[in-house]
């Protein structure tokens, strides 16, 4: 009896983490096929998602640090905790930690010398984040939230990626051009821009507007991502 109880508690758990991963797994491929010039070694994307997972956890002890802080601060009945909340707590924590993660692991590599090249590597991180924060919702929370998120968190952690990568690929192209200056301005684009984006997501979410500005922001946000990879893999270069 304590075998079979035990045995589909764990099968519940393996289909919660499946659900969990599989939407993350299939963005992964749909940006990785999009690398027409010289796509990226298996060895090298998983370093990546593995930097994605890391900053996840990262981001966990800045939000927890700075929440606190916030607290200290600010009542939570303050009208600008809330503005405060999102987008600086959360969003500069979590997209920082994960530009922290994407340079460290990525901007001197060797493998780095496409533009399109800054798109994939931030997307990989922003989805090894996603993959872990999912997996701990949906072992918390059921396979329903496994499926809210697969159509909203995970693909908007993907537009953040997207934004950030842009800029990151941009950035290396101005680098290996020797214009530091620019170069440096694109670094700054790659964590500020896409850490607003994540801020008015979260903002907009926790709000008690109706839902559909909620969705406009998501389906924007998604359309601008979608053309962005569209441009941005069919006009790469090596750098």
């Amino acid at each position: 009896m304590f075998y079979f109880l035990l045995s589909s508690l764990v099968s519940y758990n393996g289909i919660l983490i499946v659900a969990a991963v599989v939407p993350a797994i299939f963005l992964m491929v749909k940006v990785y096929q999009s690398d027409h010039l010289e796509r990226e070694s298996t060895e090298h994307l998983w370093r990546l998602v593995r930097a994605g997972i890391f900053s996840a956890l990262i981001a966990l002890v800045l939000e927890r640090v700075f929440s606190t802080l916030l607290e200290l601060m600010v009542p939570q009945n303050h009208p600008y905790y809330q503005v405060l909340l999102y987008f600086v707590v959360v969003a500069f924590s979590e997209e920082g930690a994960k530009y922290f993660m994407l340079r460290r692991t990525s901007w001197n590599s060797p493998e780095f010398n496409c533009q399109y090249d800054g798109v994939v590597y931030a997307v990989f991180v922003a989805l090894g984040f996603a993959l872990w924060e999912n997996i701990s919702y949906v072992l918390h929370y059921g396979f329903s939230t496994a499926i809210i998120r697969a159509v909203t968190a995970i693909p908007g952690h993907t537009c953040f990626g997207v934004f950030m990568g842009v800029f990151y690929g941009l950035a290396r192209r101005s680098e290996n051009g020797n214009d530091h200056d620019r170069s440096l301005a694109f670094r700054i684009a790659a964590v500020v821009i896409p850490a607003l984006l994540h801020g008015a997501y979260d903002y907009i979410a926790s709000t008690d507007t109706t839902v559909w500005y909620f969705v406009g922001f998501i389906v924007i946000l998604f359309a601008v991502s979608y053309r962005l990879i569209v441009k941005m893999s069919r006009n790469d270069r090596y750098i």
